[in-house]
C-alpha cells in the first residue's frame, strides 16, 4: 500500500457568482452535505467551508484520484443534491471553472484556519477581491 500525502486546496464558485448560499443555515447545510458525500465516495475532505456565493475545500489525494475527477464528483453531486432538494429560488450550478493549489505540509493547519474562517473573511473582503488575490499569489494568467 503506497503511502501518500498530496493535500490540494480547491476553491469553486457558484455559477455567475450568484449568492445561493445567502444564510449561515444553508451553508452549513449544504458544505455538511459535501463533507458526507465526500466521505461516502472516499475522497478525503479535511475542510470544507466557504460563504454565499463560494466553496473551499482542503482535499488530500488518494492514490487513484485525481483533481479534475475529485472536483466534478463534489460539484456535480451537490448541484444535483441542492436542486433536488430545491434549496435555492432558482436552478442551482457551480461555475465550471475552480482553483486548485498544493498545499505544503507546514501550511496545512494556516490554510485550515482560512478555509474555517470564512464568514469573519468575507466581512471584509469579497470573493471578487480573493479571486484576484489567488490570481495573483499564485501567479494563474
Amino acid at each position: 500500500m503506497p503511502f501518500i500525502k498530496i493535500y490540494i486546496h480547491v476553491v469553486f464558485s457558484t455559477k455567475n457568482r450568484i449568492p445561493y448560499f445567502n444564510t449561515p443555515e444553508l451553508r452549513i447545510k449544504v458544505w455538511k452535505h459535501i463533507k458526507e458525500n465526500a466521505s461516502q465516495k472516499g475522497i478525503f475532505l479535511d475542510m470544507v467551508n466557504g460563504y454565499s456565493d463560494h466553496c473551499h475545500c482542503l482535499i488530500s489525494l488518494g492514490s487513484n484520484q485525481n483533481i479534475e475527477k475529485i472536483v466534478q464528483l463534489l460539484k456535480g453531486e451537490s448541484s444535483y443534491w441542492i436542486n433536488k432538494n430545491a434549496l435555492t429560488k432558482e436552478k442551482f450550478f457551480w461555475q465550471d471553472e475552480y482553483f486548485a493549489v498544493s498545499v505544503s505540509e507546514s501550511m496545512i493547519e494556516s490554510v485550515r484556519n482560512y478555509v474555517k474562517n470564512q464568514e469573519s473573511h468575507h466581512k471584509k473582503k469579497s470573493f471578487a477581491e480573493e479571486y484576484q488575490e489567488f490570481l495573483d499569489k499564485y501567479n494563474f494568467k
